[in-house]
């Protein structure tokens, strides 16, 4: 079988005739301007902020000490296990909190779940440690944690332009 073609019209329309622009008396129109930069999904690698200490790595070091921290407390069996771990678990949690509440409120990346799992607990240590029934500090820290997760959620959309998260 061939190839079917297509009926072709008796009178092709005319290409159109050019217009003589001194006759007319409408003004030119602008050129369009570029639309703003608006926020994007993805954060580049040259927009994160630079802490005070900048050329030192001093977030880093931190991570890396309080793994090494966390791996001796793990395998030691002995009374300063505890200190080991203790002493790896705030360190993590406070350089790890500092980066990412840089990271947060300068619009680079949201991390608005683990700030306000932070406040949670800051919330709730406090209360676990008084004597009163479980479900309060079950309360204290589910109202502590949604109210921190939408307080920092607007905040970093402030800061964005809009976006509510960023990858």
């Amino acid at each position: 079988m061939g190839r079917r073609s297509r009926k072709r019209a008796a009178n092709p329309i005319a290409p159109p005739v050019p217009r003589d622009e001194s006759r007319t008396s409408a003004p030119v129109a602008a050129p369009p301007r570029p639309a703003p930069r608006t926020a994007t999904y993805k954060s580049r690698r040259e927009d994160a902020p630079q802490p005070a200490w900048a050329p030192f790595p001093l977030t880093e070091l931190a991570i890396l000490l309080s793994i090494v921290l966390l791996g001796v407390g793990f395998f030691t069996h002995d009374a300063t296990r505890g200190v080991l771990l203790g002493g790896g678990f705030v360190l993590v949690t406070l350089s790890a909190g500092e980066l990412a509440l840089r990271e947060h409120f300068s619009g680079y990346r949201s991390h608005s779940s683990l700030l306000a799992g932070i406040c949670a607990v800051l919330a709730a240590v406090p209360v676990w440690l008084l004597p009163v029934p479980q479900e309060l500090v079950l309360v204290v820290g589910a109202v502590a944690f949604f109210g921190g997760l939408a307080l920092f959620r607007r905040a970093f959309m402030r800061r964005s332009g809009g976006v509510g998260f960023r990858a």
